[in-house]
């Protein structure tokens, strides 16, 4: 599947053939103007889908988690920029795009105990961390995956507050060159394992490869953190991470490389093989070369091929399967990917929610637009916001959160909002019906 700058095209095999050569346009600087949204406006959904404003008051909501009782904990952190890099940011247009404010380190509980699609209670679930993203509950714990370790806590069914100490079971490495400082984390289907998404401190490994030991990966431990080994590697910026229906298989979405120009490099979704090697830095797409890195190490002959290409710089973050049955036919089993939208293309992509049909665990079809209506001016490079992940809830809710706040003079956040858009139905349900029938998709979408 090739994904150009309006949509999805082509086929899901053979982009190999049709890749242009690098620097076949300028490599771009073009950071989109978030706006925010005003006067009641949403995302936009299929037909048979409305869309609602679900929570707001988030301080750049990064991903999301649903607990075995259906709570929601957002995790809300951000990058950590030098007060030189702020003000470079502000040179270039970067803080039009970009939230500049130090991460708020956190992670709150919403609850919608009645299932009306209104969490009426939420709460400070865990602080103090430091960039937090990823969460997972697993033998009555609770984990976290910091920029610079993992750490797991005692956890009891339901409880709406971290109140005991926890112990960091795993180093991760962070430090001064840590572009992709996100760390997502998910377990296997027995609870054996954990697997851990660490994306490289840098573009091409321009500070060179020693400093991205573990980076650029998908490892694995066992729930004490013990075992750590490397599972998959080349991935430049793994960051969605989800188990395909039927399969079984471990499948993830990728960020590619910037600066070779409009079209290159895509990002992909890609099953991710045991022992598998993606190319980064030294070549991409299968074994083509990055004319910036002149060493070949014997690993870059075995370099895979990504199964789908979902656009050149769409920057796409977050996946989900969905694996309820809310939703119509077409969409069980399939994968919804956020794009996010990135900086290093003339005219923006991404900025949407793409939905890829599966069948028997593998890409059946090309991929269609889910969610747009993000951009709001294309030629003036606005948008509303930027989305970034998607999370499927117990009861079959789809959650689109994403990053970016508005900040009075004051500096006090206001318009960081997530959206809930749910299946329509003629029918008016009881309450608890309403929890079981809803197909809901939640859209938290941070903004400027």
């Amino acid at each position: 599947m090739l994904v150009s700058a309006c949509g999805v095209r082509g086929q899901l095999t053979g982009i190999t053939d049709t890749l242009p050569v690098p620097y076949a346009t300028k490599s771009a600087m073009n950071f989109s103007n978030v706006v925010g949204w005003k006067n009641g406006r949403t995302p936009k959904a299929p037909e048979g889908f409305v869309v609602t404003n679900y929570a707001s008051g988030f301080d750049n909501p990064r991903w999301a988690y649903i607990t075995p009782n259906g709570d929601v904990l957002v995790a809300e952190s951000n990058s950590n920029y030098s007060i030189f890099k702020r003000i470079g940011a502000f040179i270039i247009g970067a803080s039009k795009s970009n939230n500049l404010r130090h991460s708020a380190d956190r992670i709150t509980l919403l609850r919608d105990g009645n299932g009306d699609g209104k969490p009426e209670y939420r709460e400070v679930f865990l602080k103090r961390l430091n960039q937090p993203f990823g969460m997972l509950i697993l033998n009555d714990w609770f984990y976290v995956a910091n920029t610079d370790g993992i750490w797991r806590y005692p956890y009891k069914a339901g409880q709406t507050k971290i109140s005991d100490k926890g112990s960091k079971i795993l180093d991760l490495p962070a430090g001064k060159h840590n572009l992709h400082w996100t760390r997502n984390i998910i377990a296997s289907a027995d609870g054996s394992k954990i697997y851990v998404a660490v994306g490289s401190g840098s573009n091409v490994a321009e500070h060179g490869i020693a400093a991205e030991l573990l980076k650029a990966n998908i490892l694995e431990i066992n729930p004490d953190g013990s075992g750590l080994r490397v599972y998959a590697s080349g991935l430049r910026n793994p960051v969605g991470m989800d188990w395909a229906p039927g399969t079984g298989d471990l499948w993830t979405v990728v960020n590619e490389r910037d600066e070779l120009g409009d079209e290159l490099v895509p990002d992909y979704f890609t099953r991710v093989k045991e022992g598998g090697f993606y190319g980064w830095p030294y070549v991409y797409w299968g074994k083509n070369p990055d004319p910036r890195i002149n060493e070949k190490p014997e690993i870059v002959k075995s370099s895979l091929v990504p199964d789908v290409a979902v656009g050149s710089h769409t920057a796409s973050l977050g996946l989900a399967f969905y694996t309820k049955k809310n939703f119509e036919k077409k969409y069980h089993e399939g994968a919804f990917i956020v794009q996010h939208g990135s900086w290093n293309r003339s005219i923006l992509s991404g900025y949407k929610v793409i939905f890829i049909p599966f069948k028997n665990g593998k890409p059946s079809g090309n991929a269609e637009d889910f969610l747009t209506g993000f951009v709001a001016d294309l030629g003036k490079e606005k948008v509303y916001g930027r989305p970034v992940g998607v999370t499927v809830t117990s009861d079959g809710a789809l959650l689109n959160y994403g990053r970016r706040n508005k900040y009075d003079l004051a500096g006090k956040c206001f318009q960081a909002v997530i959206f809930f858009a749910r299946t329509i139905d003629v029918r008016i349900p009881s309450k608890k019906q309403a929890r079981i029938n809803a197909g809901v998709c939640h859209i938290p979408v941070v903004i400027s």
